[in-house]
C-alpha cells in the first residue's frame, strides 16, 4: 500500500509517500481501500512536534477515510466487500489501506459522496459533541464560533441552524466572510483588523454569549471565557495557536504557556459559567457515544442539515501542499487526500 508518512519532526518536506505492506484485518476489523483521507490540523501539530498523542516517528498520521471494503476480519458483520464507508481510525488513515473496528464505520448514503464521507468523523463528531452532547444548544442562544470557515467551524455552523433562532457570531479572515455569511454567520468579524472581544460586546449590548467554540487556545481562552454570559459555556477543542512555525519554538510555546487561563470551582460558581474540553481523539473507548453521534449525523445529513464543504481535494503525493495550505489557514472548509 502507499502511506504518507511523517519522517521526523520539520516543514512540509518531511512527509514521503511510501509503500508499505498491506495491512490485515483482525477479528472484528474491516480493511478498507481508501479512497479520501482527511487532513486535520492536529497532523500539522504533529508534523511540527507539537501532539504528543502521535506515534514516534516514522509515522502515518490520519483519523478519518472513506472508500469501500475489502476485506472482513473473522467475526465481523454488518458489512460486506465492496461497501462504501466511511469510518474513523486511530492514526494510519492517511494511507491506500487501513483496517479499522467494525464499530468505527459507518455505510454511506447513496448520495453521499467519498469526499463528503471523509469530512465527516472528525469535524462533525467534534461539532457534535460539542453542541449536541456537552452543551447542547437552545433556542434563541448566541454562540460564538472561532476559526469559523475551518471545518469543525462549517459544522457547527450547520449544527447551529438546525436550532431554533440562534444568533451565530464568527471570527475570520475577510476574505472569507463573504462565503461565511451565506452559510449562515449573521456577524463575522476579522480577528486580524478588530478586537474581537469588544466587538462581541458591541454585538451583544455587553450581555456577552452562551457557547464559545475555541480551538486557539492559550490567552484566547480567557478571553472568551470573559465573553460568557451567566450560564454560558466555553468549549475548548484545540490549540492551534500553540503553532508558531514549521519547528516548535520553545520561546513561543511558553509565551502561550503562561498566558493560559486559571480556572476554579468557586470561580465557576461566581461567575454561573462552565468550561469543557473535547479531544475526540481520547474518546475511542466510548463507541457507544461516538456511534450514537455518527447515526445522528447521518440522519442530519438525510434531512439536509448536515452538508460537508471541502475546499480542495491533494493527490497524495502533494501532502506537502495540502499541509502549507491548512497550516496558513488558506482553507474554507475540509482539505483532503486522494488515495485512488
Amino acid at each position: 500500500m502507499r502511506a504518507l508518512v511523517n519522517t521526523r519532526f520539520g516543514g512540509p518536506d518531511v512527509l514521503e509517500v511510501q509503500e508499505r505492506p498491506d495491512p490485515l484485518p483482525q477479528p472484528g476489523q474491516v480493511l478498507l481501500r481508501v479512497s479520501r483521507a482527511g487532513l486535520n490540523f492536529a497532523d500539522i501539530s504533529a508534523r511540527v512536534g507539537l501532539y504528543p498523542d502521535a506515534p514516534k516517528f516514522p509515522t502515518v498520521m490520519g483519523y478519518e477515510v472513506s472508500g469501500r471494503v475489502e476485506a472482513l476480519g473473522s467475526g465481523t458483520t454488518g458489512f460486506a466487500k465492496g461497501d462504501r464507508v466511511l469510518a474513523l481510525c486511530r492514526f494510519g488513515g492517511q494511507a491506500s489501506m487501513v483496517t479499522v473496528p467494525a464499530a468505527q464505520a459507518r455505510k454511506l448514503p447513496d448520495a453521499m459522496s467519498f469526499d463528503e464521507a471523509a469530512a465527516i468523523p472528525v469535524n462533525y463528531l467534534t461539532a457534535a459533541q460539542m453542541l449536541l452532547w456537552v452543551a447542547p444548544l437552545q433556542p434563541r442562544m448566541t454562540v460564538l464560533i472561532h476559526a469559523a470557515a475551518s471545518g469543525v467551524g462549517l459544522a457547527a455552523i450547520q449544527l447551529c441552524r438546525a436550532a431554533k433562532d440562534v444568533t451565530i457570531i464568527g471570527t475570520a479572515s475577510a476574505s472569507k466572510h463573504d462565503f461565511l455569511r451565506a452559510a449562515g454567520v449573521h456577524h463575522c468579524i476579522d480577528y486580524h483588523v478588530q478586537d474581537y472581544v469588544e466587538e462581541v460586546r458591541r454585538l451583544t449590548d455587553g450581555r456577552g454569549v452562551h457557547r464559545v467554540l475555541d480551538a486557539l487556545g492559550g490567552p484566547d481562552w480567557k478571553r472568551g471565557y470573559s465573553l460568557l454570559r451567566p450560564g454560558g459555556h466555553l468549549l475548548c477543542y484545540g490549540w492551534a495557536n500553540m503553532i508558531g512555525g514549521e519547528r516548535r519554538n520553545w520561546l513561543h510555546i511558553a509565551s502561550q504557556a503562561v498566558q493560559l487561563p486559571f480556572f476554579t470551582p468557586m470561580g465557576l460558581m461566581d461567575t454561573n459559567r462552565s468550561v469543557s474540553g473535547v479531544n475526540m481523539g481520547h474518546l475511542w473507548g466510548e463507541l457507544e457515544m461516538i456511534g450514537h453521534h455518527f447515526d445522528r449525523l447521518l440522519e442530519l445529513y438525510a434531512a439536509g442539515v448536515v452538508k460537508p464543504h471541502v475546499d480542495r481535494v491533494f493527490p497524495v503525493e502533494q501532502a506537502g501542499e495540502a499541509h502549507a495550505h491548512v497550516q496558513a489557514r488558506k482553507n474554507v472548509g475540509k482539505v483532503l487526500l486522494a488515495f485512488d
